[in-house]
Parts: C-alpha cells; structure tokens; sequence
C-alpha cells in the first residue's frame, strides 16, 4: 500500500486537530468573553471589534490548548483517562501540534494588532501564562487556580480590546470566571488523585483529600456568584442581569448533586455542558440588562 494511501490528508486530519484541542468547548470561555465586550461596548460593539474578539479568543485557546497537550504529552499517555487522546496515541505527531500551536498563537497575535496597541503590547503575556500554566501541577496543589485565571483572562482581555484600557469592573468579571473555572477543575481532576499519587503529580484532592476539594470547590463557585452580583450591582446593571445570576446559581447547584466524593459516575459530557450553559446564562443576561439599561 501506498504513502499516498495510508497517509491521511491534511482535510480528512482537521477532526483529529479539532479533538485534541477539543475545538468545542472554546463556547466555555467565549459567552464570559462577549460579557466583557458588551459591558466595554456599554451595548453593541462594531462589528470589527466583535470579529477581531472572537478570533483572538478562539486562537488564544486553541494555542493554550496546543502547548498543554505537547507539555502533558507523556503524562497523558501514562493517565489511562487521556491514555486514548490522539497525540498519545499516535494518531498525530509533536509536530503536527506544535504547528497548530505556532499558527494559533501568529493568528491570535495578528487578532490583537487590529484591535488597539494594549491589547497587541499584551498579548505575549497572555500567550507566555498560557504556555506556563501547564506545569503547575508538577509543584503546586494549586494548579487549578492557575487554570481558572488562564480562562479568566478572556473577559477583561474583551474589555481591553473594546477601550484600550483596563477598569476594576472587568477584573472583577475575570475573578468570577476564575473562581468559576477553578471550581470545576478541581471537581474534574478528582478523578485523576489516584494516578496523581502514583505520577508524584499534584492536586487540591490529593494535597487535602476528595470532600475537602468538593467543599472548597462549592465556596469557589459561591464566590464566583458573589463576585457576578458585586459586579451587577456596582455598574447599575437592571433586573435581567440579576434573573441570570440565579439562574446561573441554580445551574451550578444542580452541578454539585451531580456528583460526590462516593460517586463520580456522572463527570461526563453532562458536567461539562454546564460550564457552557452558566457562561451561555450570564452572557444573554447581560446583553438584555445593558440593551435595556
């Protein structure tokens, strides 16, 4: 058989590139994202300003998601929960992920020139913790903090691209998302402390047992709601924006009897659709509270 044959073509390969960095899920981050434009914009942004976000954004996660999967490369293959992801398994090469990584990262670069020179000046930086982060579980019980704010750098970056500056109001939005964020990771990676003992790796379960991690992943995800009334109230937001913090509490009450320290059954795709459907919540909310305020 030939080379031609057995090689698959760089279209037939775009799904393996798409699952590896799970492409999907950038809807996790994007809705907090467009909560920053839109409270930048004090309603709609130009239609520039959107596109530019969106592509920033979407490169900016595809590039953090590259470099974790090239650095996490022989831990995952070890990990029989990643074990099947596809640069493990062969079914793409170092290289091919890294010139995702790379084409991402230019992409996401260019993204950020078309917006305003802050956003440009920092974006490096964005890129620099992003490739950073993944390491943290090699010394710290406190990577999934670190991980949280790699996700929370997306709506005050938002803001940043809209004013070319930097208020308290975003950085306050970006406290949520990484409380947020952070919350499910550690609830994620529960899963993971058996191997995390055996690989010497570290984590909020195995530093301080299963039910404290879920105990201060409930405080996170109350902060997280604290820090979204704070924010509402702070900016005058009216009514609709409140109806979404509740809804959003319930989404997230509903994740914790999902799951248990007895029981893990549950963390699937099920569990991760409610990170798109609290970000998806708080976004329509306050759309409709600015459009109406």
């Amino acid at each position: 058989m030939s080379a031609t044959t057995t090689t698959p073509t760089f279209v037939k390969r775009l799904p393996l590139f798409f699952d590896e960095v799970k492409f999907q899920e950038s809807i996790f981050a994007l809705p907090f994202a467009y909560s920053g434009m839109v409270l930048a914009a004090d309603g709609l942004p130009t239609w520039d300003q959107f596109g530019w976000i969106t592509i920033a954004m979407v490169s900016a996660r595809t590039a953090g998601m590259s470099a974790n999967r090239l650095i996490d490369r022989n831990i995952d293959l070890r990990n029989p929960r990643t074990a099947g992801r596809n640069l493990p398994k062969g079914m793409l090469k170092v290289s091919d992920v890294a010139a995702l990584a790379a084409a991402a990262a230019a992409v996401f670069l260019f993204a950020a020139s078309q917006l305003n020179g802050l956003a440009l000046a920092l974006a490096p930086v964005a890129l620099a913790y992003l490739a950073i982060y993944p390491y943290t579980k090699r010394f710290t019980w406190a990577a999934s903090f670190f991980l949280g704010w790699a996700l929370a750098i997306a709506p005050s970056a938002a803001w940043i691209g809209v004013r070319g500056s930097l208020g308290w109001e975003p950085v306050l939005l970006s406290g949520a998302v990484a409380s947020w964020a952070a919350s499910f990771d550690i609830l994620y990676h529960v899963q993971d402390r058996e191997f995390h003992v055996a690989s010497g790796l570290n984590s909020m379960a195995r530093r301080f047992g299963v039910r404290a991690a879920f105990r201060v992943a409930r405080g996170l995800d109350a902060l997280a709601l604290t820090c979204l009334v704070a924010l509402g109230l702070w900016m005058g937001l009216v009514f609709p924006y409140f109806i979404g913090c509740a809804v959003a509490a319930t989404i997230m009450v509903y994740k914790h009897r999902l799951v248990s320290p007895g029981d893990l059954s549950r963390m699937g795709m099920a569990f991760f659709r409610i990170n798109a459907y609290v970000s998806t919540t708080m976004l329509v909310a306050t759309l409709a509270a600015v459009l109406i305020g």
